[in-house]
């Protein structure tokens, strides 16, 4: 298959290892050419700098055809407006990432039907380990092939922001356990000494996550 990817994310870039790992073609767009640039020496992809929300860009990483269009930005608006714009194109499939329940709704009504809900589904499991095993480790087996484990926040962690944590690739962080309460996380989310961060780690990242988190709940 070839598929297009908007938004190189954490969730983006790997999506799109994945797929080309598995042999299909994979284009990748985000607006941060500089970006695009870096993972050009990681991933086997095609690359194209641009508003994946335009008629235009989405039409040039189209090409000559493409099976599928997978919306991947952090932002839902982004993301439900490129499958509008991408569905006219001639997409056969349109594929949103959408995080905020209430945007669902809107989804149905404009006849998206193939919704990517990663935030909700991991935190429903969360919340059903917390309930089933509050005294226990959080370790999960998601269905995307991830483990979903505990990390402690420590005083080197406490008061920056995720995107300030360098995370390693092949982890995608959930949510956070605060005064017993979860909640779900963004980039700009500001950790606190004590806090639980819930995180959806690859296997071939578990070793970093470690280094960067020696108080793992495991």
């Amino acid at each position: 298959m070839r598929i297009v990817i908007v938004g190189a994310s954490r969730f983006g870039t790997a999506t799109a290892e994945e797929l080309t790992g598995a042999g299909h073609e994979v284009v990748l767009v985000d607006r941060d050419g500089d970006k695009l640039e870096r993972l050009a020496e990681e991933l086997d992809c095609g690359f194209l700098e641009g508003d994946g929300s335009l008629p235009s860009i989405l039409r040039d990483a189209y090409g000559d055809g493409a099976d599928a269009l997978v919306l991947l930005t952090n932002a839902d608006d982004v993301n439900i407006l490129a499958a509008l714009v991408g569905r006219s194109v001639g997409y056969p499939r349109v594929v949103p990432q959408i995080v905020r329940n209430q945007l669902l709704a809107v989804c149905e009504e404009l006849g998206l039907e193939n919704l990517i809900t990663p935030h909700a589904t991991v935190a429903r499991s969360i919340v059903r380990s917390l309930e089933d095993r509050s005294d226990a480790a959080l370790d999960l087996r998601s269905h995307s092939g991830f483990d979903v484990l505990g990390y402690r926040v420590g005083t080197e962690q406490a008061g920056k922001a995720l995107s300030e944590l360098n995370l390693p690739r092949g982890s995608r962080p959930i949510a956070v356990t605060r005064e017993g309460e979860n909640h779900l996380v963004t980039d700009e989310t500001e950790l606190q000494e004590g806090d639980l961060l819930i995180v959806a780690v690859a296997e071939d990242a578990r070793d970093k996550m470690d280094k960067l988190f020696p108080n793992a709940e495991e």
